[in-house]
């Protein structure tokens, strides 16, 4: 790869939105609902945006965090009914301390604790790595229910905690023990935690003679990994109940399969990264026809090293946490894989990687996954094999050497099989990934195809994909190892890209591609990156295939890189600057998320939490803009009875000083005029953010917008 300049990271970052906003089936289905720190009320600081590898909030997601200091605290508005939180958070390198927790404004017994334990890994054996993995998570039950609207804070007691994102769940019940199971505790296991449960793991399984083993509700400690697993399930009573301590759970080179694990929590002690040590929660194989589900696993180094055969293996609804590795990777060999449905946070390598390493991964697939905050690689690697797909996922926020998804011939070792057949990458949503490659300082793009050792022949199928905010380009093409192999037979068709820091394209590698239905927004600038690499490698063909629109424009010096926001001017001063925009709000209904309401689709509306006025909603323009009207919609249909909402329009330019720009005043939405309102502000208004502050809706006991438009012109 070339070193053609050095970048300059993006000065300006977005609030986060993870809410897909274009293809509706992209992410997991949770069983919780997370809210991002920046956006709730806070005595503390704000840090952030920041793309600058090794810094703090360069790691969070959305870019920003809260810094608290000690009596400091930031409150949360719950989303929905919880009894439960997790907290993503840091402290700094050597500290440990608790947190207290406020439910409406009275402190709870129960506090949180918080440590750096787990945190500041350093690899020095990858080149461009530093000092990396700053955030942790830490999971409390809070002993009583809360609903929508109400109010839960974290109070620092002395130790300074930088808080990232809560996540508010509704934990079920404890799970009743199957019947005809063998009980761990019944084969001598320490629900305490204190004594070593190892062998009780393993009588109960050899009893349990392709059966069930049961985990009871406690915590168990493993001293060694287990081996020579088949044929059992093992079961727990839910994974905020039944823990497994160890940082070993199963080593196996193989089994004859049928093993399913499900409902209990894995959790173990590495603190760093080594590679040689099987420091996972499944290394090796589960043997054909195995299945993972329901799990919570965290503070290993993977999640899953899968080798040997693990043929038709489905992994889903499993939250990997907190891994200094990968989350899953299926290291060769892998036929009819499924990983579906997983949420995925804080990977201190590739969130879920294939490597056709010793034999091809075949007809094996990501899907339907939620990646967030992968420190030092992709969210979404493929490294060779035939006929994979990679569909539906949800990626944000990648750092240093990643991606948001990686499509690769990067071999790493030998035998390697190179991709074949056809790579289908469909459905996709990336928000804010791409990231500098510190070893040639040189960005990579949010979606990333690499014939690093060998030309790619296979088909890749790129299709219906949403890339926002990505902090260089959107579609890298590059021959990574610097040898200029071509990256053939690629298409890409049907993608909405809403800012790039940038280009859309930056092709590096000879090779061609066709773009069909591309359109694109807000791009930093040029359209066209077009300098192959060796120089005399050959030329990268792009062919246009229709339907392609706000990217025309080509980079014209190959001897430098564009600096993010280097632009032109605006080619559609006309057009709404909210659309597609990151979008946050004090509290939200079920799937009526803040997105809803700048996603082009005026059927789709936000809801804010039910009887909690005043609620605010905010976007991020990207920029500093002369807003100067606002259009505000509800969905037209008739069902949607006329309402009046009493709104305050407020701008900020940095996200966290708010001025009035026109103060309350009631708006009428009303069906039989298209249930809209039209808002024109003040000459001389300039805002990046803006908020909408809703005090009272005649319609409803919430705040509603199906769409919020925001333009130049009067």
């Amino acid at each position: 790869m070339p070193s053609i300049g050095a970048v300059v990271a993006l000065a300006a970052g977005m609030l986060v939105s993870l809410a897909p906003t274009a293809h509706a089936a992209a992410g997991a289905t949770l069983p919780f609902t997370s809210v991002e720190a920046e956006s709730a009320t806070t005595t503390g600081t704000r840090i952030g945006p920041d793309y600058t590898q090794g810094t703090l909030a360069s790691e969070a997601s959305g870019r920003q965090a809260v810094r608290l200091d000690s009596g400091q605290r930031v409150e949360f508005t719950v989303p929905r009914a919880a009894n439960a939180v997790n907290l993503s958070y840091s402290v700094p390198d050597g500290r440990s301390g608790t947190l207290n927790v406020y439910v409406n404004g009275t402190r709870i017994a129960r506090t949180l604790p918080v440590t750096s334990t787990y945190s500041y890994v350093d690899t020095g054996w990858i080149a461009g790595a530093r000092t990396h993995h700053f955030f942790d998570d830490a999971r409390l039950l809070l002993g009583r229910n809360v609903q929508a609207g109400d109010k839960v804070a974290v109070e620092s007691t002395g130790t300074q905690v930088t808080v990232d994102v809560a996540d508010f769940e509704q934990v079920a019940g404890v799970a009743a023990q199957p019947a005809g199971s063998v009980s761990v505790v019944a084969k001598g296991a320490d629900p305490s935690g204190d004594g070593d449960s190892t062998q009780a793991f393993r009588d109960a399984i050899a009893a349990a003679q392709g059966g069930v083993v049961w985990i009871p509700p406690g915590d168990y400690r493993l001293t060694s990994s287990l081996s020579g697993v088949r044929k059992v399930t093992l079961q727990g009573a839910g994974s905020w109940y039944s823990v497994v301590h160890t940082s070993r759970f199963i080593d196996q080179t193989g089994s004859t399969g049928g093993v399913h694990i499900k409902d209990f929590a894995v959790f173990g002690e590495v603190t760093e990264r080594v590679d040689s040590d099987p420091d996972n929660f499944v290394n090796g194989s589960l043997g054909p026809n195995s299945s993972v589900s329901g799990m919570w696993i965290q503070h290993l180094k993977c999640g899953f090293w899968l080798t040997g055969n693990n043929d038709n293996l489905v992994v889903e609804n499993n939250r990997v946490l907190d891994t200094t590795a990968d989350g899953l990777n299926l290291n060769g060999n892998a036929k009819g894989v499924r990983v579906r449905n997983n949420f995925l946070r804080n990977q201190g390598d590739d969130s879920l990687a294939m490597w056709s390493l010793y034999a091809p991964d075949t007809d094996s697939s990501f899907e339907n996954n939620t990646i967030s905050q992968p420190n030092l690689a992709n969210g979404i690697a493929i490294y060779g094999g035939t006929d994979l797909t990679v569909r539906d996922n949800l990626v944000s926020d990648t750092n240093a050497l990643g991606s948001g998804i990686a499509i690769s011939n990067q071999k790493f070792a030998d035998p390697f099989s190179p991709l074949a057949g056809t790579i289908t990458v469909d459905g996709n949503t990336l928000v804010r990934t791409g990231a500098v490659n510190p070893n040639w300082n040189h960005p990579m793009g949010a979606l990333r195809v690499d014939s690093y050792d060998s030309a790619i022949n296979a088909t890749v199928s790129i299709t219906d994909t949403t890339i926002t905010d990505s902090p260089y380009s959107a579609f890298e093409f590059v021959s990574g190892g610097g040898q200029g192999y071509p990256v053939r037979n690629v298409t890409v068709n049907g993608a909405t890209v809403r800012g790039t820091g940038t280009v859309v394209v930056q092709a590096e590698a000879p090779g061609a591609a066709t773009f069909r239905n591309v359109t694109a927004g807000s791009v930093g600038a040029a359209g066209v990156y077009d300098c192959p690499y060796p120089a005399n490698s050959g030329p990268f063909t792009l062919t246009d295939g229709g339907g392609n629109s706000g990217w025309s424009s080509t980079w014209s010096d190959c001897s430098t890189w564009p600096r993010p926001g280097q632009g032109t001017p605006d080619p559609d001063p006309g057009r709404n600057l909210a659309k597609g925009r990151p979008a946050t709000a004090t509290g939200s209904q079920d799937v009526y998320t803040p997105g809803k309401a700048v996603d082009g689709d005026a059927s789709s509306y936000w809801e804010s939490a039910n009887n909690a006025f005043p609620q605010a909603w905010t976007v991020d323009l990207g920029s500093p803009c002369a807003v100067r009207r606002l259009v505000l919609m509800l969905p037209p249909s008739a069902a949607w009875g006329a309402r009046t909402q009493t709104i305050t329009v407020l701008g900020s330019a940095d996200g966290s000083n708010y001025s009035t720009v026109l103060g309350s005043q009631g708006y009428r939405f009303d069906p039989a005029t298209g249930n809209t309102a039209t808002v024109s502000l003040p000459a001389g208004t300039n805002l990046r953010y803006l908020r909408l502050s809703v005090s009272a809706n005649t319609g409803w006991p919430a705040a509603q917008f199906s769409e919020v438009e925001a333009y130049l012109g009067s």
